[in-house]
C-alpha cells in the first residue's frame, strides 16, 4: 500500500459500492419511469434488477451492456483503478458473457489531484482490462468535486448461455465464490485501523476477475448467477429470491468471510451503507433469534467487486464447487439452498 501525499478516501464522502443508492431509494426514484417497452430482442432489462442489460442480435449472439463507477475506497490510485475496473467487468461475467471492450468513466477534482495521480488511476483500470483481454476503447471525463472512476463494458454471449438472477430453481444449491467483508475493511481503512496483512487480502479479492461466470454459464446445471456488491449478501440474495419466486436459505456458519471481518465489525467498523441496506429490505429477511446486531450489520455489509452467487442443481453442486476452486477461487463455499416458498431470505 503506497503512502500518497493526498488520501483519495478523504476526498470522497463514500467509497466503493457502498456509494450505491440504497435499494429503497432506488425503487422510489424509478417508480414512475416508463418500462423498457415490448422490445422482443431485449432479453434482460430492469425487471429483476439484474446485473446488466442483454440484447439478442440473432439466434447465436447476444450483446451484454453494463456500467459501474464509484468513489475511492482505498488511497492508492492504481489500486483504486484496478478495483473499480474489476468490479465493472464482473457484471458481464455474472450474466454469462465475455467482455469485448470498455469505456472509461472519469470524474476528478482537477484542482486537488495531480495529473500523475489521475494517470495512475487510469493505468490501474487499463491493467485489469488488459488482464481480461479487452481494450479501453474510449470514455468520458468531467471535473467533479469528488474522485469518480469506473467503466462502461460491452460483452457477448450465446443467448442460451445468459444466466439471470431470476434463474434459481427449487432445490438448487447456492454457491458463493468470494469472501465477504469488503465494506468492513473499507471502514477500517478510513480510520487507519486495518490490521497488518488485511489490505493485501482485500486487494487480492477485489481484483480477482469473476471470469469463472462465463464458464459456469456453459454448464446446464447452473441455473442462475448474480454478483454480490453494494446491497450485501442479503440484498443480492433477496433479488435472486424475488426474481425466481423462491425462498433462499443461507447458512450463517457456511458463509465465507475475509479473515478480520467479524472482529472489525464487532469493534464497530461498519459503513453507513450497511444500515441503509437493512432499512431497505430488512422486512423480507428472517434472522436467527438473538443474533447480535453487529452480525446483522455484517450480513448487510456492502461488497465492492464481490463474488458470484450461483444457483445450481444440488446433485451437481460438489462438482461445480470443485471446478470453481480449481479455477482460482479458494474461498468458494456452498452456502445455502433455494426452496419453494415466499420470496425472502432466511439466515439459519
Amino acid at each position: 500500500m503506497s503512502d500518497p501525499t493526498i488520501r483519495l478516501t478523504e476526498l470522497a464522502h463514500g467509497g466503493g459500492c457502498g456509494c450505491k443508492l440504497a435499494p429503497a431509494v432506488l425503487r422510489e426514484l424509478l417508480a414512475e419511469q416508463p418500462m423498457a417497452g415490448p422490445f422482443q430482442q431485449l432479453l434482460v432489462g430492469t425487471e429483476t434488477s439484474d446485473d446488466a442489460a442483454v440484447w439478442q442480435v440473432n439466434e447465436d449472439l447476444a450483446v451484454i451492456a453494463t456500467t459501474d463507477f464509484f468513489m475511492p475506497m482505498v488511497d492508492d490510485p492504481e489500486d483504486f483503478g484496478r478495483i473499480a475496473a474489476t468490479n465493472a467487468l464482473s457484471d458481464i461475467y455474472a450474466m454469462g458473457g465475455q467482455p469485448i471492450m470498455a469505456l472509461a468513466i472519469l470524474g476528478m477534482p482537477i484542482n486537488k489531484l495531480e495529473p500523475a495521480m489521475i494517470r495512475r488511476i487510469l493505468a490501474g483500470g487499463a491493467a485489469v482490462c488488459a488482464e481480461a483481454g479487452i481494450p479501453v476503447a474510449g470514455g468520458h471525463s468531467i471535473d467533479s468535486l469528488e474522485p469518480i472512476y469506473g467503466l462502461a463494458v460491452i460483452g457477448l454471449c450465446h443467448p442460451a448461455q445468459v444466466r439471470r438472477n431470476a434463474g434459481a430453481r427449487p432445490g438448487d444449491a447456492l454457491i458463493l465464490t468470494k469472501g465477504l467483508g469488503v465494506g468492513i475493511y473499507s471502514a477500517a481503512i478510513k480510520k487507519g485501523a486495518l490490521p497488518e496483512g488485511a489490505y493485501a487480502e482485500m486487494l487480492a479479492s477485489t481484483t480477482l476477475l469473476n471470469r469463472i461466470g462465463a464458464e459456469l454459464a456453459k454448464d446446464p446445471a447452473v441455473h442462475g448467477i448474480t454478483d454480490v456488491t453494494g446491497f450485501g449478501i442479503l440484498g443480492h440474495a433477496l433479488e435472486m429470491a424475488q426474481g425466481s419466486g423462491l425462498r433462499l436459505t443461507l447458512r450463517l456458519d457456511d458463509l465465507p468471510w475475509l479473515s478480520h471481518a467479524a472482529a472489525l465489525a464487532e469493534r464497530g467498523f461498519i459503513t453507513g451503507a450497511s444500515d441503509r441496506n437493512w432499512a431497505s429490505y430488512g422486512d423480507r429477511i428472517t434472522l436467527p433469534a438473538g443474533l447480535p446486531d453487529w452480525r446483522r450489520r455484517l450480513l448487510a455489509d456492502p461488497q465492492t467487486s464481490g463474488g458470484l452467487l450461483v444457483a445450481c442443481a444440488e446433485t451437481e453442486a460438489a462438482r461445480i464447487l470443485s471446478g470453481i476452486r480449481g479455477a482460482g477461487y479458494p474461498s468458494a463455499r456452498i452456502v445455502g439452498r433455494a426452496e419453494a416458498g415466499e420470496a425472502r431470505v432466511v439466515i439459519s
